[in-house]
């Protein structure tokens, strides 16, 4: 058996080297192996043992690891749904955060690395473009587009962070987690946590995943307030919530 058919074999690998490799795969590798072990796996010895490939190969299509991370940042851009500047800012805002919550969830190394790299590219540059574009056509003022964005980051970014750090996963785990937590818990030194243990977390159907659909709709909500009356696109803008 070949070594081209033996890399197959063992997991679609193909070893001839710099014409079996493109810049689009090697970004892909790199993706999985930090979506497998984190960002402290990713080395240019482990990229070039996921692709079957000798180290220096790699560098016919990536110049080192900063030029990696910057692709492999903008592939997790890519899969964030774009909003639309064309629509209705509330519903693409919420359509945006909810889509980029779940891309969070399923890489959840990249959130400390979405808004670090000095060298964006094209799918990172058309997020933002489109986002800002959205809440300008939406009636928000310079200022206030710069207030909503940050904002509206924060609070995703936050809350996938607390979403991955959860020492529990889904409904069911969260019961089972928060049960025995309970069970340590005196009603005279702790009554307070005790009640949210067993009047809310503790219910039925209860789902910690149900927190972030309320935290966004009062964000917007708020925000909406600050949309200038009558306000249309690059006019001036309050500095002050409308009634």
């Amino acid at each position: 058996m070949s070594d081209h058919v033996s890399d197959r074999a063992r997991g679609g690998r193909v070893g001839d080297g710099r014409a079996a490799l493109s810049r689009e795969r090697v970004l892909r590798a790199a993706v999985a192996i930090v979506d497998a072990g984190g960002l402290g796996s990713l080395t240019m010895r482990s990229l070039a043992g996921e692709l079957g490939v000798k180290p220096m190969s790699l560098y016919h299509h990536v110049a080192n690891k900063d030029e990696i991370l910057d692709g492999i940042v903008d592939l997790v851009f890519s899969q964030i749904e774009l909003p639309s500047p064309g629509g209705d800012w509330r519903r693409e805002m919420h359509r945006r955060a909810t889509s980029a919550r779940e891309v969070l969830g399923r890489h959840p190394w990249a959130i400390g690395l979405l808004e670090s790299r000095a060298t964006p590219g094209p799918a990172t540059l058309r997020h933002h473009n489109a986002t800002i574009g959205t809440l300008r056509r939406g009636g928000f003022t310079v200022a206030m587009t710069a207030h909503a964005y940050a904002l509206l980051d924060s609070y995703v970014y936050g809350f996938a962070v607390q979403e991955a750090a959860l020492p529990f996963h889904g409904p069911d785990t969260a019961a089972e987690v928060t049960e025995n937590i309970a069970q340590q818990l005196s009603a005279d030194d702790y009554p307070y946590l005790l009640e949210m243990a067993t009047d809310h977390v503790l219910q039925p159907g209860n789902d910690f995943a149900d927190e972030f659909e309320f935290g966004l709709g009062v964000i917007l909500d708020a925000l909406a307030r600050w949309i200038p009356e009558g306000g249309a696109p690059g006019g001036a803008g309050a500095q002050t919530p409308s009634a």
